[in-house]
């Protein structure tokens, strides 16, 4: 009797921590292509690319990066990227948490990601990375999925 006392709520808590890979939900094609363009985003991200970023914002992006008040715009978003990039490079990987979509045209994406910024002004440094990322995604009328809006935040503990 006893064994029946302990053993129902540890099967329980082990069907709902270990999910069933038969009922996961196969990718749909909105979650492919928004994959591949988060995929396209860390490319250019590592590769210093404020074109190839640039190509993924939709027309009227805003940015919200911590500890910076929010690029508005085209213009504000690729001068945000161009600085940055003058100033660091990053060596990241993502990993996409979430993908869902809000309607046929807008959805958003929860992600992690972890690595290295290396300091190119000043004392060069090279240090962890890694940031937690929203970004809301807008389908324009070519069927393309374009970042609209994007914020992040470190999850690194800060330096002392």
């Amino acid at each position: 009797m006893r064994l029946r006392t302990w053993f129902v709520p540890v099967l329980f808590a082990a069907s709902v921590a270990l999910p069933d890979a038969a009922s996961a939900a196969p990718l749909t094609d909105t979650d492919r292509a928004i994959t591949q363009q988060l995929h396209r985003y860390e490319q250019g991200l590592n590769a210093s690319d404020t074109n190839a970023i640039m190509s993924l914002y939709d027309d009227a992006p805003v940015v919200m990066a911590q500890y910076a008040p929010p690029a508005v715009g085209r213009e504000a978003v690729r001068d945000a990227y161009t600085h940055a990039f003058s100033a660091v490079r990053l060596n990241v990987r993502f990993s996409i948490d979430e993908i869902k979509p809000l309607s046929p045209d807008w959805a958003f994406a929860r992600t992690r990601s972890t690595g290295t910024i290396e300091t190119l002004t000043g004392k060069h440094s090279t240090q962890p990375e890694a940031n937690q990322e929203l970004f809301i995604l807008h389908r324009g009328a070519d069927g393309i999925w374009r970042i609209a809006r994007y914020g992040f935040s470190s999850t690194n503990p800060p330096a002392v």
